[in-house]
């Protein structure tokens, strides 16, 4: 603020000094003034408000020269901010802002999860949904360095970048993004009118990786009656959409889709809207028109289910496009796609999440962490190009 106050206070003092001048002069000046001004917007409309980070190579630290990419439903992440949300959210808003305990157990059960993977250090790409918040992913990230710090690990393991954009679209919950490698803050956005879809770009060795996190509608009843085919028929057309706009602008794009489709792989939504196929002889650049490969797809859900009601079900997908099949830029080893159960689950009679629950109702046998699992996959940069 103080910064922004001098800057002020000298733009004045130039403008003052200006009036003494023959009139084209006082053009001149004041066009570069304002130029001025522009340029300062502009960055403080693209730095990362989140901390700088230098640059990311294309090995990491440990020379594996690979990345963990994860995806997680982590239930009703809130901040510790009560921000008087609508009834529907006001369970959790409330007692995650008072309950200091409450709280710091669920931010501690979730990064607990996230650094068992990836050799102790956690995934290098965290998308995540129901997060209330930019301060709870925030709170996320510091709950992840503070135990990073706590087991000793090299700094060069600390989670320096959010992505993410508030939405209040019924449930005040959103998709974030939480990495250690670089982000492009300005490409970080929303789509869709009250969708719960964020684009994120990040890039090592200066190849760019395209993320698009989503949370479909729930299958729950609607207000119209329905269960929410038509919602979930709207995210899948959007991706879809801008799916296709990236493959326009460049036919061989990274791009990976994310997200809690809150259907199967081999629904109508994600296999004939969204056109996310498990064949991947078929996932070829020129493709027309463009698909994308589900990982998961035709995987059994006694062994890759995501979610538990009645019986287990895929519900969490990752998908990615013909340019993450390939050996330019960014790519990703399909075969490795997993679904870690380890420690996250209920009961070891059944495939079923042990969810932390709500606020005022734990689950029997105490708190766990989400009423999903996460999804887990290896993804890969090419060197720097010449």
């Amino acid at each position: 603020m103080a910064r922004r106050s001098q800057q002020d206070r000298l733009l004045r003092e130039a403008v003052q000094s200006f009036r003494g001048l023959p009139r084209k002069y006082q053009i001149a000046l004041a066009v570069i003034a304002l130029l001025s001004v522009l340029v300062w917007f502009v960055y403080q409309a693209t730095r990362s408000p989140y901390g700088n980070q230098p640059p990311v190579t294309g090995t990491n630290p440990d020379g594996s020269g690979s990345y963990l990419f994860c995806f997680w439903n982590v239930e009703n992440l809130f901040d510790d901010s009560n921000d008087n949300r609508r009834t529907v959210d006001e369970e959790f808003d409330d007692p995650f802002a008072a309950d200091e305990g409450l709280r710091r157990e669920k931010y501690d059960r979730i990064a607990d999860a996230l650094l068992a993977m990836n050799g102790g250090r956690g995934p290098d790409v965290i998308a995540a949904v129901e997060v209330e918040s930019v301060r709870a992913a925030e709170l996320l990230r510091e709950t992840l360095n503070r135990k990073l710090n706590e087991a000793k690990a090299e700094p060069v393991w600390q989670y320096t970048q959010v992505a993410m954009r508030n939405l209040d679209a019924g449930r005040h919950i959103a998709p974030c993004l939480i990495t250690r490698l670089n982000v492009a803050h300005a490409e970080t956005r929303l789509h869709g009118r009250q969708l719960r879809i964020l684009e994120a770009h990040v890039a090592a060795n200066g190849h760019n990786l395209t993320l698009i996190a989503s949370h479909w509608t729930s299958q729950l009843r609607q207000r119209d009656g329905g269960d929410g085919d038509d919602g979930r028929a709207k995210y899948a057309q959007l991706i879809n959409d801008v799916y296709q706009d990236a493959v326009r602008s460049r036919p061989d794009v990274d791009l990976l889709v994310c997200g809690d489709f809150n259907d199967m792989p081999d629904s109508e939504p994600v296999a004939g809207i969204l056109r996310a196929t498990g064949d991947r002889s078929r996932v070829v650049p020129g493709a027309d028109p463009p698909l994308l490969l589900n990982l998961l797809a035709g995987k059994s859900a006694e062994q890759f289910g995501t979610l538990w009601y009645r019986e287990p079900l895929i519900y969490d997908q990752v998908c990615v496009s013909p340019g993450m099949l390939d050996s330019v830029g960014w790519s990703c080893d399909p075969d490795s796609v997993r679904v870690p159960v380890d420690g996250l689950t209920r009961s070891s009679s059944r495939r079923e999440p042990w969810r932390f629950g709500n606020p005022g109702t734990a689950p029997a046998g105490g708190r766990g962490y989400s009423d999903h699992f996460p999804v887990t996959v290896t993804l890969r940069v090419a060197p720097k190009s010449e």
